[in-house]
């Protein structure tokens, strides 16, 4: 099997053989063997085909590359400090240790040149999708004759494991069907997984399979070099299909004794075996981490080739700029994430009784026409979700201006693509479902929250309140379990004037993803119709004063169930018990409020009761008695399944009272 074309070459590949080698070595953990078998097919593409400027790892134009199969890291942090990242070789001899940038999965906020987080196999694979996604989408929107201002490639290399995986092929069909033809997977078939051949698990016909997806599919000697680049070629050329290139690869190729085997996957070479892949390869034994100056020299080629790939971008869009001034403006206010405040002022304000998803369509009525890059969709649940973007045209592949984007019933893939919408930039992109399928898409929605991606997920259906569909649908214990996310905001507002400000809260978000949790059944206005400055913003504030300086009780509820702490309330003080009702939307953005102000909230030492349909855990943090449903819940009409499990202002009342003894 031939290994590269030239001495050069040859020297190039071993290179970052060598680096990712000892790199796993050095750390006594990792996995040498991708990296060792895939390094001819990512060299060819790093060096013949991928532009990018490692001196601005953020210019706007660069292609992107996503190593899907992140447990092989290394070698793309040995392709990172090579072709002249801002990665230091001492960072590759830190390889997972405490405070590097070159952690055991590739992670966006640690490494210059990393994209996104990928580890959780098959998530960089889906993500990519919403990358390709968006591409497409800024090119048909600002391109214009003679001006290509948005055009780039979407690239990555995938394992058996992402094969296996569902998002996968979640992602895989949407991709074919939408015609994204500028997204390019290498797929380094090794046949090798931990359990040892793939034979004992993966026995489909991968090229058919990709094939009847709609791909372009093409099956190549992935240890070769040149067969590499001739079939990344060929791909680029197809502007219709996504392209799959089936590569053949060995695992830790060189390994005298563990190339092609179980054992070169997850574990260091040892020392004595790592001399003989070193002497087998032509690799000198010392020093470790070994750079040839004629290999770095060639790899280095790509800070001068980005610096003129940028600055010819550079030109074009002043040439365009010229030429198109407004679209220009607006190109260059979307890449910087200023989405003016039109859309603020456009925000609307609520005094009927609406379910929050109702409200929630109106917001996103009003503010989609101040926000043209506003782009996103639904798991086949439009109807349901009311969230699509009225006179606007859906993404189809005849059309890729559509702002409205068909997921199909693929929660997973559709999380990760709007993730990778988010990633790209230049563009706030959403999707919606229903929320108990969060369940079927929280790999990427704690992904989102780990990059630090602020994408927009609209759930609906948020309660027990659906009614009939019965428990099968009913969310009992998402809005908890979602709420442990570090760096998730989930915003469950009470009525259209929160549902307003929470979508505010949502796309201003630069680091923190924002999930909606909106209800079925209608609400009364109940909240300050102050939209800009509402007080949701906060949290939680104080939305029904004590008749007192100091409550008795403090009621706290969210989203449906502040109209029973409203109404609660009322007896509560006609009792002669001062009380204060507290709407708490988002407990991510109430913790992040200072000690004074939760005070004057949720007062130390007053008796709180928390109201909300759903498990209970979240409020002992912030309560002592609980309204809430620790069960599944049942088939029935709305009003039925709610008396029933206890979320009435009678209910309420009498919970309040226990607390105090009365």
């Amino acid at each position: 099997m031939p290994v590269a074309t030239s001495t050069l070459d040859a020297l190039c590949v071993n290179t970052i053989r060598g680096l990712s080698m000892d790199g796993v070595q050095a750390a006594n953990s990792g996995h040498p063997g991708l990296p060792m078998g895939a390094a001819p097919m990512a060299y060819s593409l790093w060096t013949r085909h991928l532009r990018h400027n490692p001196k601005d790892p953020h210019w706007f134009n660069r292609d992107r590359f996503i190593l899907s199969a992140g447990h092989g890291s290394m070698l793309l942090y040995s392709l990172l400090h090579l072709t002249g990242y801002d990665l230091p070789l001492d960072e590759l001899k830190k390889f997972r240790q405490w405070g590097s940038k070159t952690p055991g999965h590739p992670e966006n906020l640690l490494t210059p040149g990393v994209e996104m987080a990928t580890g959780p196999l098959g998530q960089g694979f889906a993500t990519s999708v919403g990358y390709a996604i968006a591409e497409a989408h800024l090119a048909a929107i600002f391109n214009k004759p003679g001006h290509d201002v948005i055009d780039h490639y979407t690239y990555g290399i995938c394992s058996d494991g992402d094969m296996m995986e569902g998002v996968t092929s979640e992602a895989a069909s949407l991709a074919g069907h939408l015609g994204l033809g500028k997204l390019i997977f290498l797929y380094d078939s090794n046949g090798i997984t931990i359990d040892g051949s793939t034979d004992i698990t993966f026995t489909e016909d991968i090229e058919m399979r990709f094939k009847a997806y709609g791909w372009h599919v093409q099956k190549i000697d992935g240890m070769d070099i040149d067969a590499v680049d001739r079939a990344l070629t060929e791909a680029e050329k197809i502007k219709d299909k996504p392209s799959f290139i089936i590569a053949r690869t060995i695992i830790g190729y060189g390994s005298p004794h563990r190339e092609g085997t179980p054992e070169v996957h997850g574990k260091a070479l040892g020392a004595d075996e790592l001399k003989l892949a070193k002497e087998a390869l032509g690799i000198p034994l010392e020093p470790t981490f070994y750079e040839p100056e004629d290999a770095v020299s060639h790899f280095r080629e790509a800070v001068s080739n980005g610096a003129k790939w940028q600055e010819e971008w550079n030109a074009k869009l002043a040439a365009y700029t010229q030429d198109y001034p407004a679209e220009a403006k607006l190109l260059k206010a979307s890449i910087a994430g200023d989405w003016g405040t039109a859309w603020i002022d456009a925000l609307p304000t609520f005094t009927d009784k609406l379910a929050t998803r109702k409200s929630a369509e109106a917001v996103m009525d009003a503010i989609m026409p101040h926000l043209p890059t506003f782009i996103g969709g639904s798991a086949d649940l439009w109807e349901s979700n009311m969230t699509h973007l009225k006179d606007a045209k859906q993404f189809q592949p005849e059309s890729h201006e559509g702002r409205n984007l068909a997921f199909g019933i693929r929660e997973h893939a559709m999380v990760a693509a709007v993730n990778g919408i988010t990633r790209h930039g230049g563009l706030r992109a959403f999707g919606s479902t229903f929320l108990i399928f969060s369940d079927y898409c929280r790999p990427s929605l704690r992904l989102a929250a780990l990059m630090e991606c602020p994408s927009i997920i609209v759930f609906t259906h948020d309660s027990i309140g659906l009614g009939e569909d019965g428990p099968t649908h009913q969310s009992i214990e998402q809005l908890t379990s979602l709420r442990v996310i570090p760096n998730m905001n989930v915003l469950r507002p009470a009525d259209g004037n929160e549902a307003s400000a929470c979508w505010k809260i949502a796309v201003e978000s630069t680091e923190t993803p924002c999930l909606f949790a909106l209800s079925r059944q209608a609400l009364p206005a109940l909240t300050p119709d102050t939209v800009k400055n509402h007080p949701a913003e906060k949290g939680g504030y104080v939305l029904r004063p004590a008749s007192k300086a100091k409550p008795d009780c403090v009621l706290v509820a969210t989203g449906s169930e502040v109209q029973h702490a409203v109404a609660a309330k009322d007896t509560l003080e006609a009792e002669g018990i001062s009380t204060q009702v507290v709407s708490m939307p988002s407990t991510f953005l109430y913790d992040k409020q200072s000690a004074a102000y939760k005070e004057s909230v949720l007062p130390k030492g007053v008796p709180t009761v928390s109201i909300e349909a759903g498990a209970t855990l979240g409020w002992y943090k912030y309560a002592q008695a609980f309204v809430g449903i620790d069960h599944f819940g049942a088939s029935a009409p709305t009003e039925v399944v709610m008396k029933e499990f206890g979320f009435t202002p009678e209910n309420v009342v009498a919970v309040a009272k226990k607390l105090l003894g009365r």
